[in-house]
């Protein structure tokens, strides 16, 4: 198995799959390459899973064209702070920024100081999903976690949020 090893600082050794299905294997710098070689053999099926898993995302959701990519964008800057604006009024949270990003990772993110990010990617989704990010990110204005007490905020807006956010693993 090919992978790109990058020594460290680190204690632990740790294994990472890209998107593009590069293997990463991070390590400790003393660690002796047996023990590298052990860890990546026990691992092997988690690995070729991750990259059959990334394979399968990248072929459902290729990377749009710079056209596409623009009209993505300009549908978000439309419907994203309409959409903040309703689900605000109705649970009484209201960011003090909204952004839209190119992130690849993750659809939103909320800050401490009450800034959410939304990526055009979200855009790619069904309408149902795109509520479940705008609902889940208001909610960490009150909750900066993923507790109970966060996922029955979402859920008293949101009785069937788990199958919103399915939409955004398909």
């Amino acid at each position: 198995m090919e992978y790109e090893l990058i020594r460290s600082d680190r204690r632990t050794l740790g294994v990472e799959v890209k998107r593009d299905g590069t293997v990463i294997v991070r390590a400790p710098r003393r660690l002796p390459q047996r023990e590298i070689d052990r860890f990546l053999r026990e691992r092997a099926d988690w690995i070729q899973n991750a990259q059959n898993r990334q394979r399968s995302r990248a072929e459902s959701r290729p990377e749009p064209t710079e056209q596409e990519r623009s009209a993505y964008i300009r549908k978000a800057k439309e419907l994203l702070p309409g959409k903040v604006a309703y689900w605000s009024k109705r649970m009484g949270l209201y960011p003090t920024q909204i952004r839209i990003t190119g992130a690849r990772t993750r659809f939103g993110s909320c800050s401490s100081q009450g800034h959410i990010c939304f990526s055009w990617r979200l855009m790619q989704y069904p309408d149902a999903a795109i509520d479940y990010v705008v609902v889940h990110e208001l909610a960490h204005l009150r909750h900066m976690n993923h507790s109970k007490a966060f996922y029955g905020l979402v859920e008293q807006y949101l009785p069937d949020w788990r199958q919103r956010k399915a939409l955004l693993k398909s």
